[in-house]
């Protein structure tokens, strides 16, 4: 009796103290949705779990996107899986971008949701799924509703699906394409599954990650793509060092081997840790997320000055410990592993061809899987270093002494404190910058006159010391190039460009689709050279800049520089994780056209394609 007394009690007080939750009818439903009307074995269908939320009412965000404080830890939201039927696999929930909400109890606010939220949720289906067989799986949404005052006891709320499976061959109709379209177009497999898109400059193939053959294709793809991450220009810095280095060694087969090695081991651990942090940290899903915080670029930015400082022999004085430790000697093991370690940090904000589709779709899988495909690309980017130590002679006639040698390190050295200042700069911008204004760009300037200066001294030193006049005249060349290039790219980096873009938000994105235009959307990131070249060599040529000021079509940047959560999650709705990337909409609001590697004649076909839609 007792007991009934004690629930009976505090059912009272919960009614007293929470009003709201004894009202009639829930402030929160919820309703699952497929994309398509059937599956077949294979594939990777997404489905939405459509939120409503009763108005005054918020979600707590997912946890993620909490920002937790000292007197307050909210209860977050969940969408987990909790029963799946034999060949089915529930991916990773993708969430929409939270909101702040000021509430009294939250002195800081909270990242919350409202009004109708969708949640995605990616299910593959397996291969030997027999066609007719209806498999289901069950969902449990948990979630704890609040007010400006007060929350709700924390809710669970059961959902279940089933879809039935069709023949391999079979057509499949789309269907809700009002909660999908814009987002998940189910025939250009935008949500990563078993199947992998690859695309480069026009040539497109597909790769099952779900049966061996297809995973040991799909490992080699990405081993492919992290070796071509070495000629990329956020690495090629790094290679000349390494090559004086191994020069040194040259001699001796073993010392050269062993120091191959050793970096080739610096570029692997970081990799498997990176991967290791997105299959295992919430929130961490991009091989670039680590330049988005500023106090990380900063600091990359002053390692590589400190080792710029090293290639002018400052290092010779009697400097502080804790500098040796950032700049250790090349032609040991830890200093080549520590330098394995920077080249593979360095190649982060860069993405090559094949590699950023082969890492969008591990970083939805099981953590082995995860880790396999990352190992796969952190091998693929050491086997240059491995095969320059295996075969010495290719680097035996690089200058070793004398003022040849000396001149190679200092433009070296000169160009790394160009990359320095340029690192350390976009690190201080993102700290008085919001994701709606572009970024200042006036630290261009001092990298670009280090670059100017590696120029102009390569070209007089080398008239000096160079005594046959082919080489004389070849690197002269090369230094005035330089100087031309680096003037060039001062004026047109800092510029506002041809083309007028509207720095992307969601309703941005929105207001262009009501109004029935077509969205060119351009994602960007002031760490992210292979962006840089892609806007300058494509986007501004004369062609697309004429076809970009149409009135019916929006030319749209996402700049995910610094933090900038509705543009990331963004980023995940179109299917990627690595940019650069550009994604093209139809008047609908339906993803026509996405490519990492384009050219203006691509994109000019799938903008008029885009607009001829109805």
């Amino acid at each position: 009796m007792s007991k009934f007394l004690c629930k009976l009690l505090l059912v009272i007080l919960l009614a007293v103290a929470f009003p709201q939750a004894t009202v009639a009818g829930e402030p929160v439903s919820a309703a699952l949705f497929w994309s398509v009307d059937h599956a077949r074995p294979g594939e990777t269908v997404p489905l939405a779990v459509v939120v409503q939320i009763a108005k005054g009412f918020h979600l707590n965000a997912d946890a993620s996107q909490l920002r937790p404080s000292n007197k307050f830890r909210p209860y977050p939201t969940q969408l987990t899986a909790s029963k799946v039927d034999e060949g089915l696999q529930a991916g990773t929930p993708l969430y929409p971008p939270a909101e702040l909400f000021k509430a009294q109890y939250a002195e800081d606010g909270l990242m919350s949701f409202a009004g109708q939220v969708i949640i995605y949720l990616p299910v593959t289906f397996a291969q030997h799924l027999t066609p007719g067989t209806q498999p289901g799986l069950r969902l449990e949404l948990e979630y704890q509703a609040c007010t400006d005052s007060q929350c709700l006891i924390p809710q669970k709320i059961q959902l279940q699906g089933v879809l039935p499976i069709a023949d391999t061959q079979a057509q499949v109709a789309a269907v809700n394409q009002e909660l999908f379209g814009g987002y998940y177009h189910p025939q250009q497999a935008s949500l990563p599954s078993g199947r992998v898109d690859f695309g480069f400059l026009g040539w497109n193939f597909s790769v099952n990650g779900a049966s061996w053959a297809g995973l040991l294709l799909l490992l080699g793809t990405a081993a492919f793509g992290g070796m071509l991450l070495n000629f990329t220009p956020c690495v090629l810095p790094l290679i000349p060092i390494k090559i004086i280095s191994l020069s040194y060694a040259a001699k001796n087969r073993r010392q050269c081997l062993l120091l191959g090695v050793a970096m080739s081991l610096g570029v692997l651990a970081f990799w498997l840790a990176l991967g290791g942090m997105i299959a295992l940290i919430s929130g961490f899903s991009a091989t670039n997320q680590l330049f988005q915080y500023p106090a990380f670029t900063v600091s990359v930015g002053l390692v590589i000055g400190i080792m710029a400082l090293g290639m002018f022999d400052f290092f010779s004085l009697r400097l502080p410990e804790w500098l040796y430790l950032l700049h250790p000697e090349q032609d040991t093991l830890h200093g080549s592993f520590g330098l394995g370690i920077l080249a593979a940090v360095l190649s982060t904000p860069c993405t090559a061809p094949f590699m950023g589709a082969a890492a969008a779709w591990a970083a939805t899988q099981p953590p082995a899987a995860t880790l396999t495909v990352f190992a796969a690309i952190g091998s693929g980017m050491a086997l240059p270093y491995l095969a320059l130590s295996a075969a010495p002679h290719l680097v035996r006639k690089m200058p070793r002494t004398g003022p040849a040698s000396v001149l190679i390190k200092q433009v070296m050295g000169l160009l790394m404190l160009a990359a320095a200042v340029y690192f350390i700069g976009i690190g201080m911008a993102m700290l008085f910058s919001d994701p709606a204004h572009p970024l200042s760009r006036l630290y261009w300037w001092p990298v670009m006159s280090f670059s100017l200066t590696a120029g102009g001294w390569l070209a007089y030193r080398t008239y000096q010391i160079t005594p046959g006049r082919p080489l004389k005249v070849f690197f002269m060349g090369i230094g005035i190039l330089m100087m031309v290039i680096s003037t060039y790219g001062a004026v047109h980096l800092t510029a506002r460009g041809p083309i007028n873009w509207v720095h992307y938000s969601p309703e941005q994105f929105e207001q262009a689709v009501a109004e029935g235009k077509a969205v060119v959307m351009v994602f960007t990131a002031e760490w992210c050279l292979n962006c840089k070249a892609l806007e300058q060599g494509v986007l501004d040529s004369p062609k697309i800049v004429s076809l970009l000021r149409r009135d019916e079509i929006v030319p749209m940047k996402v700049d995910i520089t610094g933090s900038n959560p509705p543009g990331r999650a963004m980023l995940r709705q179109t299917g990627s994780l690595s940019i650069p990337l550009l994604v093209i909409f139809s008047r609908h609001g339906e993803q026509v056209y996405k490519s990492d590697f384009y050219t203006a004649e691509q994109i000019y076909e799938a903008v008029i394609s885009a607009l001829k839609r109805i």
